[in-house]
């Protein structure tokens, strides 16, 4: 993976209950982000993508990355690829997976790996990257003692990964061991932070970046050594959304 200077980009999914999103573009450049991160309701329709164009335009700020469902990267691939495209990514990562869809066993984890590798085959094959949006679950061990996220990626070789640091705290695992050990998977992190115990339960127990548990210094120095380049804040369930913002990238601009 090649060095370069981090792109601190901002997951709009933060913003989705302070609309219009054309004001949250406007907060996002004026803090100081040069990108954004994509998530489906940005692309749900043709009026939907060109409200997005409109927002980057009017803004300057660019979507290296983007946010599709499984279902959809599966059955509406022209789609997909139409509007990554017109936003211009570079990565597309699939992000998420049902409680009620999850494998139960390792055997099924693998295959899951597998149809994930499957499903991108077409985006990688039109120059994308694409990968693997990890929560908490992927960390919690089967039966057998292994872990969904090693399944995951025994099934699919070739798959990268938009690591979500805090999740894998949440899960119990240790963010600075899966970093060496997938050094050459991850293109993209998930920068977001985690109040200290029993704070912040009206925002779901999630904090501003640098001002939580997470030793970002210690782990952004980590996924730099390794080459990433997309470092995208993210919180879950902001109060304000314009506060996490600013205070999130000073912070991760001083690690």
């Amino acid at each position: 993976m090649t060095k370069g200077s981090p792109v601190f980009s901002y997951q709009l999914y933060s913003s989705r209950n302070f609309p219009p999103m054309s004001k949250t573009f406007e907060m996002v450049s004026k803090a100081g982000y040069a990108a954004v991160e994509g998530y489906g309701a940005l692309y749900a329709d043709d009026a939907a993508v060109a409200a997005t164009q409109a927002g980057l335009a009017a803004t300057g700020l660019v979507m290296p990355t983007g946010h599709f469902g499984l279902g959809q990267l599966e059955t509406e691939v022209d789609k997909v690829l139409g509007i990554a495209k017109a936003l211009k990514m570079e990565r597309l990562f699939c992000p998420y997976v049902m409680p009620d869809d999850r494998p139960k066993d390792a055997a099924g984890w693998k295959a899951f790996g597998a149809r994930l590798e499957k499903a991108g085959a077409p985006y990688t094959a039109a120059g994308f990257g694409f990968g693997w949006h990890n929560h908490d679950f992927e960390f919690k061990a089967l039966a057998d003692g292994s872990l969904p996220q090693d399944r995951i990626f025994e099934g699919g070789p070739g798959l990268e990964w938009e690591m979500d640091v805090a999740w894998v705290i949440r899960g119990g695992a240790d963010p600075l061991a899966w970093i060496d050990r997938c050094r050459d998977r991850i293109t993209a992190a998930h920068v977001k932070d985690i109040a200290p115990a029993g704070g912040n339960m009206d925002e779901d127990g999630w904090s501003d970046v640098g001002h939580g548990t997470v030793d970002w210094k210690t782990i952004m120095a980590a996924l730099r050594k390794i080459g990433v380049k997309h470092f995208v804040m993210e919180h879950d369930n902001p109060k304000d959304d314009a506060r996490f913002a600013s205070r999130s990238i000073a912070s991760a601009k001083a690690f």
